[in-house]
């Protein structure tokens, strides 16, 4: 085990304590069952996601900056955010603080008007959950404490457009053996692959699935996400694995829709990758949150024997 993760700063994000909290509650177990410690921030704010990035990014950038500025009074160097877009937010706004001096001006200027201390960057730095389980236990940890292996299931990794974009941002990927990649993330991939699971070739990895624009556009939102859903069994998944509570919510949602609206019927079921380590570590369906997914996986689960 790696001690500089065994305990984080844990920023969940709006999203895990709503539409995407099977996501939260299988987090939380699943660093429960590895012995890893999540400290959530306290009072920590919306990182400005969606509509406040539209009218303002550099007031986006002063929300995330004040949750770095809270882990960092916790006394904590690393926060782990599970969500996509916080991740990519907390991580942009640590590039814009250090390269932007616009950005640094008006963060200044919010905190001294909320009345707190601006946050100064390199203080602290963000990690996704993936980051998380694969430094801080790694592929042999995990193959160590399997109880219900994931042999049989096959996975299509889906890591979403906002994992790896823009590049800029994310300095530590790309560095070679052992990091991850812009291009062709595999962190998923291996974690699920030393649990047991066969990960399938799944060429749409990094596609958009249209989440920002559900509400918009959903038409569009749903012809992208049943795009990636008949790709998926086409290369011979049973389960599509997510790491995103935007991109999960979005698949199973336009799932159905795309049954509904375009007679489009597909039959590959959608689960967290923290769901589907936490079953192989041997906590059941029901502690890792899989009741509050829209896409039933119970049959999946009884014939390779999970989820007891």
């Amino acid at each position: 085990m790696t001690g500089k993760y065994r305990k984080v700063a844990y920023y969940p994000g709006c999203a895990l304590e709503g539409t995407g909290h099977a996501y939260n509650r299988s987090t939380t177990a699943l660093g429960q069952a590895l012995g890893l410690d999540l400290v959530e921030l306290k009072n920590w704010n919306c990182c400005g996601a969606m509509e406040v990035k539209n009218l303002d990014p550099k007031l986006q950038t002063y929300l995330s900056a004040r949750n770095l500025g809270i882990a960092e009074k916790m006394g904590f160097e690393t926060v782990m955010a599970p969500c996509n877009g916080c991740y990519h937010n907390l991580k942009k706004a640590e590039y814009d603080l250090a390269h932007d001096p616009a950005s640094r001006g008006l963060v200044g200027q919010l905190s001294q008007k909320a009345g707190h201390a601006a946050y100064e960057p390199g203080g602290v730095t963000t990690i996704h959950a993936l980051d998380w389980i694969k430094e801080a236990i790694g592929e042999d940890g995990l193959r160590e404490r399997v109880k219900h292996s994931l042999k049989g299931v096959k996975i299509a990794n889906y890591y979403g457009c906002m994992y790896t974009r823009p590049r800029h941002i994310f300095p530590e990927k790309d560095k070679g053996p052992g990091s991850e990649s812009t291009s062709k993330p595999h962190f998923m991939d291996d974690l699920l692959a030393a649990a047991g699971a066969e990960c399938v070739d799944y060429p749409l990895k990094t596609a958009c699935c249209g989440g920002a624009h559900t509400l918009s556009d959903s038409d569009t939102s749903t012809k992208l996400v049943l795009n990636l859903l008949t790709t998926a069994e086409a290369c011979g998944a049973d389960v599509i694995a997510t790491e995103c509570p935007t991109c999960h919510t979005g698949l199973e949602m336009h799932q159905v829709r795309a049954a509904r609206v375009l007679g489009k019927r597909t039959r590959v079921k959608i689960l967290y990758f923290t769901q589907l380590l936490g079953m192989a570590l041997g906590l059941s369906a029901r502690r890792v949150g899989v009741q509050e997914n829209m896409s039933d996986a119970c049959d999946l689960f009884r014939e390779k024997g999970l989820g007891r």
